[in-house]
């Protein structure tokens, strides 16, 4: 058996780990072959690839990133690969291809299979943001990242009694923001789920400077807005990916709350730091055991699907079941934060 491995989309905290368990599996329990294209699905199309051996994913486990580079690949470039999909296999004589990514990225890989590519997917992003999994590896990394940012935010906040607004990443489904903004204890939590009334947090801060508390962490997820006519915040440019690009709602929140309130508010944007790095022990368990289960769903013939954790219990799923909607933050999760702040 020969197996292709290829990371696709934004960079995250236990991709290597994914592919060193790949490569592991594969090639001491089936005497099989693996093969890594470079650079995404860009690869792929170009035939760009490297033999994988256990010399090659040595000492990877803890690196953050990924060895093989990882791109975003345009519709029209999809579309190529999906028309010649079977003919890919052949030229490059690969059995089985394993995408590790995101939404985007299983999307891509269900084309692929439904035009004859055989797939088994990894799903893979920092926002768990994917429906059929409980989790992702790389969002305990992007949590812990977030919550130790706002720790130590919170000392330079009280040290010059100041508002700070901490923006994380999540466009669509807040789950960093929430879980972040939780272990932190942050003062106020914005989600893109449930958009918020600036009124609401200028009456927190008041209050908790009238009790002594002189300072506030808000923690807001990237694509969190604010109630219709609440404040000056408008949508962005559409990216050649189909992406908006925001505005920077953690920037015009803190202009807007200084503005307001007559006190210093600050933004700090943690932007790509939540994606770098080395993962955390959960995320390297959880990448490892993927990229076990992955293997095992190739060799057992078990294409079109991907790789799930369900409780504590690692099952394969379809595709088409995982990149039917995005997973976002439901509105008990919601009402938990609230209780806290």
């Amino acid at each position: 058996m020969r197996i292709g491995v290829l990371t696709a989309g934004g960079d995250c905290p236990g991709l290597n780990a994914v592919i060193r368990s790949v490569v592991h599996r594969a090639v001491t329990n089936y005497d099989a072959e693996v093969v890594g294209f470079e650079d995404g699905y860009a690869g792929l199309l170009e035939g760009r690839y490297r033999t994988l051996d256990l010399d090659a994913v040595s000492g990877i486990l803890a690196r953050g990133g990924t060895i093989l580079g990882s791109s975003r690949l345009q519709r029209d470039r999809l579309r190529e690969a999906c028309e010649n999909a079977q003919d890919m296999a052949r030229e490059f004589g690969i059995d089985v291809l394993i995408p590790i990514g995101g939404e985007g990225t299983l999307t891509a890989a269900r084309m692929l299979s439904d035009a004859g590519l055989p797939v088994v997917g990894v799903p893979k992003t920092i926002d768990n943001d994917i429906s059929s999994t409980d989790r992702t590896f790389g969002f305990d990394t992007a949590v812990g990242v977030a919550t130790e940012a706002m720790d130590r935010l919170k000392t330079t906040a009280e040290s010059h009694q100041r508002v700070m607004v901490v923006e994380v990443m999540g466009r669509h489904a807040g789950w960093i923001a929430l879980e972040s903004g939780m272990a932190a204890g942050a003062h106020g939590i914005c989600l893109p789920e449930r958009p918020f009334d600036p009124a609401d947090l200028i009456k927190m801060v008041e209050e908790r400077f009238a009790r002594g508390k002189k300072f506030a962490v808000i923690c807001v997820a990237e694509g969190a807005h604010p109630v219709a006519g609440s404040m000056d915040y408008g949508h962005g440019e559409i990216d050649q990916f189909g992406h908006e690009r925001f505005q920077g709602i953690g920037t015009a929140l803190a202009y807007e709350l200084e503005r307001r309130l007559g006190k210093e508010a600050k933004p700090v944007i943690l932007g790509h730091i939540q994606r770098g790095g080395t993962p955390t022990a959960y995320d390297r368990v959880l990448a490892t055991r993927f990229g076990w289960h992955a293997v095992e769903a190739a060799h057992r013939g078990e294409f079109g699907r991907m790789t799930a954790l369900r409780g504590t219990d690692v099952v394969m799923v379809p595709l088409a079941e995982a990149v039917t909607e995005l997973k976002t933050v439901p509105k008990d999760r919601m009402d938990e934060a609230e209780s806290v702040f």
